[in-house]
């Protein structure tokens, strides 16, 4: 058979008798010339062009410049693509009628599919380099086109072709195509006027293109790389490389910005307060919902359209399945055709009915109907991500304004400003992403219930209808969900709570001996949380199973239902998310409604009243709620001057110095501002009474956003004496601090807190009670060199609230309060000579000279011991970070990059072995078992379904009561199955939690002391509550989903493999593709994932940072610094969540493309083989399925291999080293009473914390006898200390020996020996319980002998007073008591033990002299008979001891009793002594 253009069975092809134009195969061959024409002149320029982009200067991001009308040409030409694919198909399927080849049928179409896809590249080339001449070619090739194609339909019209044909349709739409191309080519001359005009446009491409920092470039590309997110490839790829950070990802484009949403939200929602207004409804509150959809409705509806033409797609697989399964299972008719000047022309219907071109359809709509849901759900999230920042930025502006009586009155609490932001925020873009699902479903099910009716007939009403019903079970089990979520919360706060509090104490629990106790009470809540835990899976699992149980039939029906299910499991969901939604709302409209701060036009100095001694008129200042905190107060403020404040605690200082700022409500009364207080804008400096810190650098801390001066602060930090704390951080001044940095003490805080009021170049500074947490000699320097030095040189204003009266000489000018009124104003001479009984009062006062302690040494003691392990800290931190076969590697780029891209195997199987191996196992073999059911069943419908055809009536009756039977026991056995594999699945995860919480609580509590030293608390709390919680609720489903779909692909792909073994082939370069595709994602997807992470937490940081500290920014007036910094970390936060979802995007679109590739395959295949109909049906839908199941698995994979980090962290704990508790002795063989006597031997005794650090104690040699007092003195750092822990053997004692009454301790079990002596430790520990509880944990003593103890400690008093007696309650970390009291509490503590040898450990550091006073009394008297060794912070505290032991640098010097150490005048003793005094 030779080719020829015409064909050559037909002499009458090259006639053209009749007129050239009456030939068809002519006009066939015209068609050809606009193509040729376009691909000649457009290869050349492309070659030159591709050639010459090198050598052009690449301009950032390629310039994305539109043309006008660009998405429609973009739509126009896919369109016209695949009208092209028909044109072609149709062409061979009529060729496939004759007898020789006639090309003039298909060539033409060809030559134009290849011409379209040219002029879309070519116009995206000249798109990219802006050279908009080159159009003009387009533009001929459109009219070309048009007319070519416009001479056929005529001639087809005159020829009487009827409109049912194919071929007819074809041209008709193309004419129509080529017509509207030519249109957009006319409109973008028009606007462009780059030819046939004088002046063309000058264009210039978007502001955030120039800007090299965005590297978000959705809303940029063409409408191709929009779809198919192209433009990530390089983000992706880049990713295996180097780790994607912060800078990778680059800025958010303008339009996306938390600034531009915020204005317009702000805008709509401003409106509605206006429209109210007007409309006479001022009480109705302006609605947020309105306000969201006038912002942000548009978007929402571009989505829900894409939703729809998602979903009515959806319909057109099995619809094209069922056209498939029943072409084959037909005989081919003879079908009538019609001759066209001697060629076939098929009808549409015909054409239809042709099985490769429903496979190709089938293709193609899955490929659009995938690419519409992905836009739809980019779209979403985009907005949703929008509202989140815009919503943010509302809620920051309203923090900023908001009342401060409304926080301290508890109306508004920071817990409630927290999940504002934390919470509300996200439920809402949660909704937002739901929001299509709402419109779409009722579609979606009315839709499938139709298609259903016209398959099945009435049996699908039926099986619709129990669907319906077991939506409302659905909704049931979501509320009982959302409940067993709530307590389980509960729970875990409270075990956070409970660990917390050992992990503060671990010391004295250890000393004690009391871990197990507390360790329990963990483990008790532990077990309360993980019931709740397993009725939440046991629901889960029910739901799941509720969904498998609806009816399903034959396969149309099945993938249909498919289609019905899925609707209504989210159904559940949805409902759920928007009740979260509105309740939300109304929260967001509540605090948006909340009262705010009057407006400060009065700090703006153009008050009526000019005051030149500046301010303060009648104010008659109360705080909301009519509590009068102030009445009638007039003062005058002198410009320059030092005003002291002074009064009872409670009288209405701090609400006056509140009340100038500003901060309170006045009722009546003004404050006025003189109009010389020129310098800076107005702002205060302002230190509040309770220190607030940010969370930044400690220099940030002190200048706070003012311009950096070397001289100044350095004068300040001297000032406030805080070099010698900085000189103790890790990094200096640029160590952070704050809530997520080093804590510091109260002292330090204040510090800070007064260095910023003074390194601010402000005129007016006010100290509230600066001096509150400061010892003596701090007060005094901060007095001389900060306030009269510093601030008086400058001439600045200062109001100073005290309690410190012997300052008062220092003042120009004093105001004495009392109740809230001014008693007394003037100089101290004033008050001398009027009010005598007041100045006599202060007198007696400022003798007292607070007897207070050295507390600043004590501050940065704490200090120095958080810090000086750091070093050791950041090993143990890496030391487990990589999987232990890489050691002997050198750590080169290669390595680190294999490391990204592997899955965590190991820890993963140490997780599923943690479950337990029966679990495992169990799990695994119901899994298996579950799916092998499942297929069985379709194969078992899809063999009676292809069966029925064939022997029709041949005993019907027996086989089909067979066949019934085995399909009912199959189902059965499948629902049964669902339920088991669910819950196995869900058991075995809350096994593996059980174990890995269990483990790490004991391994933790039983480690070396040293490590808690450390490690910071943080760290440890993390595996507690983060870690804990994603192994307890996230890896479960996630291993439960990933199974699922991983099994379901793999039995799909076993199906259809079955069916039409030539599949197999074409598997291989998918798989490759799949392969690829998920191994790059996965490293990307982690790193943004990561960065999602870690932006998040400065944020909420800095919300609940800003409502702890209104009043001082308000004061200072950084208001608009601090907005910037919000609306910064909530673009970050954005980007990268931005980045996350369309990574995600990038992956659906890929493998849902794959999947469609798949089906496509499948489809072609069965075909080509033609085996039994039942089977091919039953291939191509488990073909339909992959498509869904395939981007599961990455994002599961993904998922779990972030989820696992919690694992090998916590796994990293495990493999720490315990404290040695067995001793060679049993606790039996040691005496009940030991030690009675209470002989310290101490013989030749070497001491370190670890065994590769130097030694603390060397060869110490002692003998303490029975009942001695014996005291310890020596400089920081000299070992004391660690003497005291060695008699618990907290610390490694390497040599030598301690011997306590004839027996070595270290023979002793730890626990023996820790529970037989007792300690008073440094800082006071006491826990949340009742005083028995912290009394006598182990409950062993009777309440008089708890009595007793409490008296020698002077308490007895006190706690008879308190409600409750024993069983009153101590709240965390003995809050409701003083530091003293607490003290005492720990002595009775010690006492109750009644063990005959007391270690006191610097245990009067923390008290005044009267309580040190009782404390010395008790241990004389009441531990007459016991040894005491005290180690002394103050020496005059042992100076009545038996005997006393100087120790330096880890030895002794001097050993002797405290008289002769006394005499001898050179001695260290003496020295100390004479220092003390």
């Amino acid at each position: 058979m030779r080719l020829a253009f015409c064909g050559n069975d037909n002499a009458s092809a090259y006639n053209i008798s009749a007129g050239v134009l009456r030939n068809v195969c002519f006009v066939d061959a015209l068609n050809l010339v606009p193509h040729v024409f376009l691909l000649f002149i457009t290869f050349p320029i492309l070659f030159i062009g591709w050639g010459s982009q090198s050598s052009k200067v690449q301009i950032h991001h390629n310039t994305w410049l539109h043309f006008p009308g660009h998405n429609l040409r973009w739509i126009l030409t896919f369109t016209l693509l695949f009208v092209h694919v028909c044109e072609i198909a149709e062409g061979i399927v009529s060729d496939t009628q004759m007898k020789s080849r006639h090309l003039h049928l298909f060539l033409p179409a060809i030559m134009g599919f290849v011409a379209a896809t040219v002029s879309i590249v070519y116009y995206h080339n000249i798109e990219t380099s802006n050279f908009p001449k080159l159009l003009l070619a387009l533009f001929l090739y459109w009219v070309m086109a048009f007319v070519t194609k416009t001479i056929k339909l005529v001639r087809y019209c005159q020829d009487g072709v009827p409109f049912s044909q194919l071929r007819f349709c074809i041209t008709g739409i193309m004419v129509i195509l080529y017509g509207l191309l030519m249109a957009v080519e006319i409109n973008v001359i028009r606007v462009r006027r780059y030819v046939f005009f004088m002046n063309p446009q000058k264009v210039k491409p978007p502001e955030d293109l120039q800007d090299l920092g965005v590297r978000f470039l959705q809303p940029f590309v063409n409408l191709l790389s929009k779809a198919t997110y192209w433009w990530m490839n390089t983000l992706i790829i880049s990713a295996h490389k180097k780790p994607v950070d912060l800078k990778a990802i680059g800025k958010l484009p303008i339009a996306m910005r938390a600034l531009t949403n915020y204005v317009c939200l702000k805008e709509a929602y401003e409106e509605q307060k206006v429209t109210r207004d007007v409309a006479d409804q001022p009480n109705r509150s302006p609605s947020i919902w309105l306000a969201m959809y006038s912002a942000f409705g548009r978007p929402i509806l571009l989505s829900s359209t894409f939703r729809y033409l998602a979903d009515l797609l959806g319909f057109a697989g099995p619809l094209c399945i069922s056209g498939i399964v029943q072409a084959g299972s037909e005989m081919p008719k003879e079908q009538p055709s019609l001759q066209y000047f001697g060629t076939f022309i098929s009808f549409s219907e015909e054409f239809l009915r042709n099985v490769y071109v429903l496979a190709v359809l089938l293709f193609l709509a899955l490929i659009l109907q995938r690419t519409f849901l992905q836009a739809s759900y980019y779209v979403t999230t985009e907005t949703g991500i929008n509202l989140r920042g815009a919503l943010l930025a509302m809620i920051y502006n309203k923090i900023l304004r908001l009342s401060t009586s409304n926080l301290s009155m508890g109306e508004m609490t920071l817990g409630q400003i927290n999940n504002l932001v934390a919470i509300e925020t996200n439920q809402l873009m949660w909704f937002l992403f739901l929001c299509p699902n709402l419109w779409a479903m009722p579609v979606q099910i009315i839709m499938g219930v139709i298609l259903l009716y016209n398959l099945l007939g009435v049996s699908a009403l039926v099986g619709a209808a129990v669907i319906v019903l077991l939506a409302p079970i659905q909704y049931f089990i979501a509320t009982k969900l959302a409940e067993a979520q709530k307590s389980t919360l509960d729970y875990s706060t409270e075990r956070l709570k409970k660990t917390n509090e050992i992990l503060k104490g671990i010391k004295l629990l250890k000393l004690y001996a009391w871990e197990h106790i507390f360790c329990t009470s963990v483990e008790e809540t532990r077990m309360k949380e993980l019931t709740s835990l397993k009725t939440f899976a046991l629901h889960t699992s029910l739901s799941t199973f509720i969904l498998i149980c609806s009816p399903a039939q034959a396969f149309a029906s099945l993938s249909l239902f498919h289609i019905l299910v899925t609707p209504l499991f989210l159904l559940s969901t949805v409902v759920r998310f928007a009740v979260k939604a509105i309740v939300s709302v109304q929260k967001l409209n509540e605090f948006l409604l909340s009262d705010e701060i009057g407006d400060d036009s009065w700090r703006g100095g153009d008050s009526s009243v000019a005051y030149e001694s500046c301010k303060k008129h009648t104010g008659l200042v109360s705080s909301f709620v009519c509590l009068f905190v102030c009445f009638n107060v007039f003062i005058v403020i002198i410009i320059g001057q030092m005003t002291m404040i002074v009064g009872q605690v409670g009288c209405g200082k701090s609400s006056l110095l509140l009340a100038i700022l500003g901060e309170m409500q006045t009722l009546e009364g003004k404050v006025h501002w003189s109009k010389y207080v020129s310098r800076n804008r107005y702002s205060v400096a302002y230190a509040a009474q309770k220190p607030w810190l940010l969370n930044a650098t400690v220099e940030e801390n002190i200048i706070f956003g003012s311009p950096f001066n070397k001289q100044r602060y350095k004068a300040v930090t001297d000032a406030c004496s805080l070099q010698p704390d900085i000189d103790l951080l890790p990094f200096g001044d640029q160590t952070e601090i704050g809530e997520r940095g080093i804590n510091l003490s109260g002292g330090q805080r204040q510090r800070i807190c007064v260095a910023r009021a003074l390194y601010q170049n402000t005129n007016i500074v006010f100290l509230d009670d600066p001096f509150s947490a400061l010892d003596i000699h701090l007060s005094d320097h901060l007095m001389q060199e900060g306030i009269l030095k510093f601030l008086q040189e400058d001439k600045r204003t200062l109001v100073l609230v005290t309690h410190k009266l012997q300052y008062l000489p220092h003042a120009d000018w004093i105001i004495a309060m009392k109740d809230g009124m001014v008693l007394r104003e003037g100089t101290l001479k004033d008050i001398q000579n009027k009010d005598v009984e007041l100045y006599e009062h202060w007198k007696t006062l400022m003798n007292r000279q607070d007897q207070e302690l050295e507390k600043t040494t004590l501050e940065r003691k704490t200090l120095r011991r958080a810090m000086y392990p750091r070093e050791s800290k950041s090993q143990l931190e890496d030391e487990d970070e990589e999987e232990e076969e890489e050691e002997d590697e050198d750590d080169n780029m290669s390595t680190v990059l294999r490391l990204r891209t592997k899955m965590p195997w190991r820890t993963c199987w140490r997780y599923l072995t943690s479950g337990g191996f029966f679990l495992l196992f169990l799990m695994i073999f119901s899994k298996l078992l579950k799916h092998s059911v499942i297929v069985a069943i379709d194969y078992w419908l899809a063999t009676w379904t292809s069966m029925d055809n064939e022997n029709e009536l041949r005993n019907a009756a027996d086989a089909k009561s067979t066949k019934v039977a085995v399909f009912s026991i199959l189902s059965g056995a499948g629902i049964v199955l669902c339920l088991i594999t669910s819950l196995t699945v869900e058991w075995m995860g809350l096994t593996a939690a059980k174990n890995l919480h269990h483990n790490l609580l004991n391994k933790i509590i039983l480690g070396p002391i040293r490590f808690f030293d450390m490690t910071p608390l943080g760290l440890i709390l993390n595996r507690f509550s983060a870690d804990t919680n994603i192994i307890d609720q996230h890896i479960p489903p996630t291993l439960e989903s990933l199974t699922r779909s991983t099994l379901l692909c793999l039995s799909a792909i076993g199906m259809i493999s079955y069916a039409t073994p030539w599949f197999l082939v074409a598997l291989v370069p998918l798989g490759i593709a799949f392969y690829f595709i998920q191994k790059y994602f996965r490293v990307a997807s982690k790193d943004l994932q990561e960065l999602d992470d870690s932006t998040q937490l400065p944020l909420l940081c800095h919300f609940s940072e800003t409502a702890e500290g209104l009043t001082t920014i308000r004061a200072f007036r950084h208001e608009a610094r601090f907005k910037q910094r919000m609306l910064e970390l909530t673009d970050t936060n954005n980007i990268a969540y931005l980045f996350l979802s369309a990574a995600n995007r990038w992956l659906e679109v890929r493998t849902d493309y794959l999947g469609a590739c798949i089906v496509l395959t499948a489809a072609v295949t069965s075909i080509t083989e033609g085996p039994n109909s039942g089977l091919v049906g039953l291939g191509l839908l488990y073909a339909l399925t992959i498509t869904n199941y395939l981007n599961w698995v990455v994002r599961n994979l993904a998922d779990l291999e972030v989820q696992m980090g919690a694992v090998k962290k916590v796994h990293s704990f495990l493999n720490m080293e315990s404290e040695n508790y067995d001793g060679y002795l049993d606790s039996s063989q040691v005496p009940k009473d030991w030690p009675q006597e209470g002989e310290i031997k101490i013989e030749n005794l070497c001491v370190r914390y670890e065994n590769n650090l130097k030694p603390v104690l060397k060869h110490v040699k002692a003998y303490i006898k029975p009942g001695q007092k014996v005291g310890i003195c020596g400089r920081t750092g000299s070992g004391k200390s660690s003497l005291s822990l060695a008699f618990f053997r907290m610390v490694d004692i390497f040599d030598g020996r301690i011997v306590i009454d004839g027996i070595d301790i270290s023979k002793l079990p730890l626990h023996t020996l820790r529970s037989r002596l007792s300690i008073i430790l440094q800082d006071p520990i006491l826990f949340s319980g009742s005083i028995r509880f912290n009394l006598d944990p182990e409950c062993k003593c009777t309440d008089d002998r708890l009595w007793e103890a409490l008296e020698i400690a002077q308490l007895k008093n006190m706690v008879k007073s308190l409600p409750g007696g024993l069983d009153a309650m101590v709240t965390e970390g003995g809050e409701n008591f003083s530091v003293g009291q607490r003290q005492l509490f720990c002595l009775a503590r010690a006492f109750v033990r009644k063990s005959s040898i007391l270690i006191m450990d610097e245990a009067t550091a923390s008290i005044d002299m009267a309580t040190e006073n009782i404390l010395q009394k008790v241990v004389m008297t009441a531990f007459a008979d016991r040894t005491v060794v005290t180690i002394a912070h103050r020496v005059h505290t042992i100076l009545t001891a038996d005997l006393v032991i100087v120790m330096k640098r880890g030895n002794i010097l001097e050993y002797d009793t405290p008289e002769n150490l006394l005499s001898q005048e050179d001695g260290i003793f003496a020295s100390f002594v004479r220092a003390d005094m």
